[in-house]
């Protein structure tokens, strides 16, 4: 790609298929959003799709990179993003079960941050 606007776009391009999908810039990079789920993040011209316990292994079984980042303090972190396989790259048909498993994490993520729904009725947890 000649320039990181292209390569976002590329990358838009390829999630396009499953919703609206939008990019923001953020912290030197973008965060990159599916219907308004943010899913992944976009860092020196790689794709990195948002991954948790359940998902995490195929990645790393794809051959695929965790993001990590230096602090100011030279510790290394690493966060829950990995590199999407090259070969998705090419296609939004290849890219597509690696978007679904950074979809699935990222709902997840959000109804852990929710907690348990509560009941209209009751007004305590719904176990369901």
């Amino acid at each position: 790609m000649a320039n990181s606007a292209e390569f976002v776009a590329h990358c838009l391009d390829l999630l396009a298929p499953l919703g609206q999908v939008r990019a923001r810039r953020m912290f030197g990079g973008h965060g990159v959003y599916l219907d308004d789920l943010f899913i992944a993040l976009v860092v020196d011209e790689t794709l990195y799709l948002k991954a948790d316990d359940t998902s995490r292994s195929q990645f790393e079984q794809g051959g695929c990179q965790p993001f990590r980042y230096r602090t100011r303090d030279q510790r290394t972190v690493s966060l829950d993003y990995w590199s999407a396989p090259g070969d998705a790259m090419e296609s939004p048909g290849l890219m597509r079960p690696w978007a679904r498993l950074a979809q699935a994490s990222a709902l997840r993520s959000a109804a852990a941050k929710r907690g348990p729904r509560k009941s209209a009725r009751t007004g305590r947890a719904d176990r369901r």
